[in-house]
């Protein structure tokens, strides 16, 4: 059996990544939405649908577990997943803790897309987690665009994140939080735009940690021959021109993946 990734692009692919290093003998299915991206500006209700639809396909290509590689998608529509089907779902949430225990007294920013950080989850993750009001959030919508048409360190990336990173000052910050899976494409132009006491911190570890803890649970580790298998919005990507555009975000990923 697979182990499903979705997401509503390519941002997803840098939980897939890690999980690909950590779990290398499964079989994995890659699911990105790319007929409904971005998620993050669409209504909590077009986001439910959009979810509901990739799960009933996935459900159907033999999958043992569903990560949903999607900060956005988690905060609205999981827990409904989870009432309606009887797989292991393992969402994603900003590592707001994660990047608070590291030090506990500079504060730390939050980014992600603006439903998440707008959301009742960030709201109730923020008062359990920041005792102390050390956590700032801010929205980066254009990041999953870049991220789509494969932009990562241009001029307009850069423009971009001096103008929404400028109102703060990162000298009393420890953190930058990548609240969404698309920004970890972008790793490199904000390190060369913030000090080095900023570190950057994400979800994906502990979400493939989080996997690995379910299927060990219920004895669903495997030994089998590696693969993946891709499809855009429920179609399988078999185009060539396609494959190739998936495997240099992998490659970017690569190159991202210690920074």
């Amino acid at each position: 059996m697979k182990i499903a990734f979705f997401d509503s692009g390519m941002g997803g692919l840098s939980v897939l990544h890690h999980a690909m290093k950590v779990l290398p003998h499964e079989q994995f299915v890659f699911y990105a939405d790319e007929d409904n991206v971005p998620y993050g500006t669409k209504t909590k209700e077009q986001v439910q649908d959009y979810v509901d639809k990739a799960f009933r396909f996935l459900l159907k290509q033999d999958v043992k577990a569903i990560v949903v590689a999607c900060n956005t998608a988690t905060s609205v529509a999981v827990a409904k997943m989870r009432s309606l089907y009887d797989v292991p779902i393992i969402g994603m949430e900003p590592a707001a803790k994660k990047a608070l225990d590291m030090d506990g007294t500079k504060r730390v920013l939050v980014t992600a897309t603006p439903i998440t950080v707008k959301g009742r989850k960030m709201e109730l993750l923020i008062e359990k987690v920041d005792k102390d009001h050390l956590v700032d959030r801010l929205a980066l919508p254009e990041l999953v665009t870049f991220a789509e048409r494969q932009e990562f360190n241009s001029p307009a990336v850069t423009d971009y994140l001096k103008e929404q990173l400028a109102p703060f000052d990162f000298a009393n910050y420890s953190a930058l939080v990548l609240g969404c899976t698309h920004f970890n494409y972008f790793k490199d132009t904000m390190r060369q735009l913030l000090p080095a006491n900023v570190q950057f911190v994400d979800g994906n570890e502990g979400t493939v940690r989080e996997l690995i803890r379910r299927l060990r649970e219920r004895n669903q580790l495997e030994e089998q021959t590696p693969a993946v298998e891709y499809f855009y919005s429920g179609r399988r990507v078999t185009d060539e021109m396609e494959l190739k555009r998936l495997e240099n975000y992998l490659s970017r990923l690569e190159q991202m993946y210690r920074i």
